[in-house]
């Protein structure tokens, strides 16, 4: 069980004036795209429960909220601190494409293609050369293209992504900055985590 949080939530908790502490787990071309104006930047693969909880204080036990673009990076996270013992990972749910729809205040910047798309773009390439290396050179070729729809099939099964994982450290993917930390707050509830990210 993964708790969540809506974005109209998060916008209440926000107004509220409570202190909320919102890390978004995208890579740092897609934070620099467009991402919730309160938001910090730590990548899901630098992604690091203990030095976080180290840097927070043993005894702060607050929630931290995560967010990605449609909430499975954030479910990730939140299933990643939970193995390390932190029990107040809160998700938001539908992530920033959902906060951006609800009125969120967001920050643009400079458009990047999603990891999303990357890997779709990725995909599709290495099916594409393997069936015409297949076609044209030797048959052998052809097993890229099974190999590539086998890790299709393993990522959605498990909803982890090797080439998604592979191309978030991709250096075109590695460009911006993280705004400063904020403080955090309490709220979310209880829901089973699920979709893509």
């Amino acid at each position: 069980m993964t708790t969540t949080i809506s974005p109209q939530e998060l916008s209440d908790l926000r107004r509220s004036g409570a202190a909320v502490e919102l890390i978004d787990v995208r890579t740092p071309a897609e934070f620099r795209e467009v991402h919730v104006e309160f938001a910090r930047n730590v990548p899901l693969d630098q992604l690091d429960p203990q030095a976080l909880l180290a840097q927070r204080g043993e005894a702060d036990g607050r929630p931290l909220y995560f967010i990605c673009r449609s909430g499975g990076r954030g479910k990730m996270a939140c299933d990643k601190m939970a193995a390390a013992g932190f029990a107040c990972a809160v998700n938001v749910e539908g992530g920033t494409l959902a906060c951006e729809a609800a009125g969120l205040p967001v920050v643009r910047g400079k458009k990047a293609i999603s990891l999303e798309r990357q890997v779709r773009i990725a995909a599709g390439s290495l099916v594409v050369t393997g069936a015409v290396l297949g076609y044209f050179l030797h048959p052998a070729w052809i097993i890229l293209a099974g190999a590539v729809g086998a890790g299709l099939i393993f990522a959605g099964v498990t909803d982890t992504c090797g080439m998604g994982m592979l191309l978030a450290r991709m250096p075109w993917n590695q460009a911006g900055a993280a705004p400063p930390a904020c403080g955090c707050a309490t709220a979310g509830r209880e829901k089973e985590g699920s979709g893509t990210a």
